[in-house]
This record gives C-alpha cells, sequence and structure tokens, in this order.
C-alpha cells in the first residue's frame, strides 16, 4: 500500500523539486491543478486496488499515444517523489508499420533519463494477412501486442504489465460487451493474466480522457498516430464513443454518472443467479428444499 503519510506533501510543486521530464512543463495554475488532480486519482486507484508492492518490478507500455505518455509521467512523477517504490521499465512494441517513426520514443526515453526497452515484433504483416478485407484490426492487434508485451514482462522479470486505459475506455468496453457480448464486464483496474503470473495495472482507469488530452498536449509530449487500427471508422468502439459523446453533449457529467455505477454493483439487483443466492431468499433467511418447489407441468 502507499505511504498515506505522504499525503500532506504538495504534488504539484514545481521547479527543483520535479523530475526532469517536468523542466519545461507549464508554471500556470491550471496545470498545476490538472497535474495534482491526475496524480491524486492514480494514487487513490494504486491504494484502493492495492497494486504497489515494495520492490516490485512494473513493466509500463508506451505507445506514442497521448494516454502512454501520460501514464508514464505521472508513475515517474511518483516514483521520483519517493511515492511509488517499485522499479519503472518503459516498453515500446514496434509493430512494425510503414512509417512509423523508430527513433521518437527511443530519443524521448533517453533524453529524460527512462529506462526502457524497444522490441521490434512485425504483428503489422500478420494482422494485414490474416484479416479480410473491409474487416478490423483491433481484436487480432490488441491480442499480438498483448502476448508479446507478457513475453518480454516475463523475460525482464516484471511483476505487473502497466497500460494507460482511463475511464472513457472502460465506459466503451462496458457497453461494447452489453451490445455486442451479452455481457456486464468492462476493463478493470487490476487483472491477473490467464496464467496466473503476471498482474495487468490501470492506475489511470478513473481519470477521465478530456484531462489525459490536456495534460498531454500541455506537456507537448511527441505524439505518434496509430495508422493501423486508430484510423478505421467502421470500428464499434468508434461508434460506442459516438454514441458517448452525443449523451455528454445533451448532459454533461453523464459519463462520470456512468461510471460510478461500474464501482457501486449491487447483484441482488441484477439477474445472474451465479452472483447472487436466490435461492436462498426467502422470509426468515430459510432456503426451500429443490424437493419443495412444484415443477411446472410441460405444454
Amino acid at each position: 500500500m502507499l505511504d498515506e503519510a505522504a499525503e500532506t506533501q504538495d504534488l504539484a510543486q514545481e521547479g527543483e523539486g520535479a523530475h526532469k521530464l517536468f523542466a519545461d512543463a507549464p508554471d500556470s495554475v491550471s496545470f498545476r491543478k490538472l497535474r495534482k488532480r491526475l496524480l491524486r486519482e492514480v494514487r487513490e486507484t494504486m491504494s484502493a486496488h492495492a497494486m504497489v508492492r515494495p520492490g516490485a518490478r512494473w513493466l509500463v507500455g508506451i505507445s506514442g499515444g497521448k494516454d502512454s505518455y501520460t501514464l508514464l509521467s505521472l508513475l515517474v512523477d511518483l516514483q521520483w517523489r519517493g511515492l511509488l517504490p517499485v522499479d519503472i521499465l518503459a516498453c515500446n512494441l514496434d509493430q512494425g508499420q510503414p512509417g512509423f517513426p523508430k527513433h521518437v520514443l527511443p530519443d524521448f526515453l533517453s533524453s529524460n533519463g527512462i529506462v526502457h526497452r524497444i522490441e521490434y515484433r512485425d504483428t503489422y504483416s500478420v494482422v494485414k494477412a490474416k484479416v479480410p478485407a473491409g474487416g478490423t484490426y483491433c481484436a487480432l492487434c490488441s491480442r499480438l501486442r498483448r502476448g508479446n508485451l507478457y513475453r518480454i514482462a516475463r523475460e525482464e522479470g516484471c511483476e505487473a504489465l502497466v497500460l494507460g486505459h482511463h475511464r472513457d475506455d472502460s465506459l466503451e468496453t462496458f457497453f461494447l460487451n452489453m451490445f455486442h457480448g451479452g455481457k456486464l464486464a468492462a476493463m478493470p483496474a487490476k487483472l491477473l493474466n490467464d496464467d496466473g503470473d503476471l498482474l495487468v495495472l490501470r492506475p489511470l482507469i478513473t481519470s477521465c480522457e478530456g484531462d489525459i488530452a490536456r495534460f498531454a498536449a500541455a506537456m507537448r509530449f511527441p505524439i505518434i498516430p496509430c495508422d493501423l487500427c486508430g484510423s478505421q471508422e467502421g470500428l464499434q468502439r468508434v461508434q460506442v464513443k459516438r454514441l458517448l459523446d452525443e449523451w455528454e453533449t445533451r448532459t454533461p457529467g453523464r459519463r462520470q454518472v456512468m461510471f460510478r455505477a461500474l464501482m457501486n454493483v449491487r447483484p441482488s439487483h441484477l439477474l445472474d443467479p451465479k452472483l447472487f443466492d436466490f435461492a436462498a431468499l426467502f422470509p426468515g433467511g430459510t432456503a426451500a428444499s429443490p424437493d419443495d418447489i412444484p415443477r411446472l407441468r410441460e405444454a
């Protein structure tokens, strides 16, 4: 768990009391408030889900997008302040997309003194060969990328793979699963992989995309656009995002209300008998024997 006594430390302190990554960060009041809010949300999420084990090693996935840059910056900030007692290894998986600027991430990480590993695996060709014309790449691309990151985490002796998914990603996943998968499931903050040997952590899961975008823009990160799957207009995730955008426009704050619902689940008011013992629900708390329940006559 995080050291709660450190809550009194000013997380927005600038100048000489900051990691070199923040040397050119804006000095405005609005940016300091934004940075402090994101740091607080990350710390609260890590504490609530018991993510931190002192001395552990984390593999932090960095794609070159705003989310992963922000995640890495906040984790490095907390580590520098002594509030995150883990070893951080930043990792980019170069998937072989044509025109991918190979120098951007190594230059950024090296210039800021961040320990990193750049791994090349041509998953782009695999995805292009396997997905039929008109199909979407996300599912296969995600599986290949995640599998490679798991492998790297094991090779590097890491306990956890840390990803930059945020509140809006979790909401979109919830609706995708409900609309297309027939289940209630979102992106958890903490997950044990199928093999049971690695954690998947999402410290930004309670932070909104708008705050992350503002933070990344203010920090002037060298953003690398995703030309493999993010540009496909037919993606179901893109459609869900547009739907959520419409709701948010009509009723500001709707996203946050829906996200709070993911943290306030009442199994007794759903319909899954695996989550709630409906069979034992009788006045007086005595469950009826299966033999006492009359069988309906088949038509």
